[in-house]
């Protein structure tokens, strides 16, 4: 599993697992389309756990803020692996340069991602 797959999987509520058809039911009955996930707060649900966890850090700009209170890898080596997911080429791996692009770059696939992200955190 990938940086952002942990970071999507901490902030989005997993999704349900598809039924399966029962071996007796007619080949002409279609399964019921999945019900559509209703987009995630992303700050709301950060803001929560900022707050269940005595504050955060200043997750809406540190990547690194971000990833450790999302109890994930904040290690250099782990902000180059989320650099290379997200097409982030930003200076130097672990400058100011590119943690800064880093955490734009997770609001803007969260939001592509179904999340729903304030432009305070996007701009």
């Amino acid at each position: 599993m990938g940086i952002f797959s942990s970071i999507m999987g901490k902030i989005f509520p997993p999704k349900p697992k598809p039924v399966a058809a029962a071996p007796a039911a007619p080949a002409a009955v279609a399964a019921p389309p999945p019900a559509p996930v209703a987009p995630v707060d992303v700050e709301a649900v950060l803001t929560a756990l900022a707050a269940s966890k005595g504050g955060g850090g200043n997750w809406r700009t540190s990547i690194v803020d971000l990833l450790k209170m999302l109890d994930i890898d904040s290690s250099l080596n782990a902000r180059k692996e989320l650099a290379g997911e997200l097409g982030v080429n930003a200076g130097a791996h672990g400058s100011a340069e590119q943690n800064m692009a880093l955490i734009k770059a997770v609001w803007v696939a969260l939001e592509k991602n179904g999340g729903i992200v304030p432009a305070s955190l996007r701009d």
